[in-house]
């Protein structure tokens, strides 16, 4: 039950990260998302959810070019 609902998370915010990955370079939600912090960050701050999509990208050997194709990107983040 809980592998589904994790399952369920993790297709939300791929399908999330590749409507984002899809935007024009200028569009302001791309530009916060490719921002870089400069200097350290506070301890205890969780890591940025970019971090998190690119470690389930990985595990599902998605990149960045196949978000360019909607319906082939929904393919590929579907739990078969």
């Amino acid at each position: 039950m809980i592998d589904d609902v994790i399952s369920v998370l993790q297709q939300n915010i791929l399908q999330w990260y590749g409507h984002v990955l899809q935007k024009e370079y200028n569009d302001w939600v791309k530009k916060c998302m490719e921002y870089e912090v400069e200097g350290t960050r506070p301890r205890g701050r969780p890591e940025h959810l970019d971090r998190g999509c690119a470690k389930d990208c990985q595990a599902r050997k998605l990149n960045r070019e196949y978000s360019m194709n909607c319906n082939r990107w929904r393919q590929l983040i579907k739990d078969d």
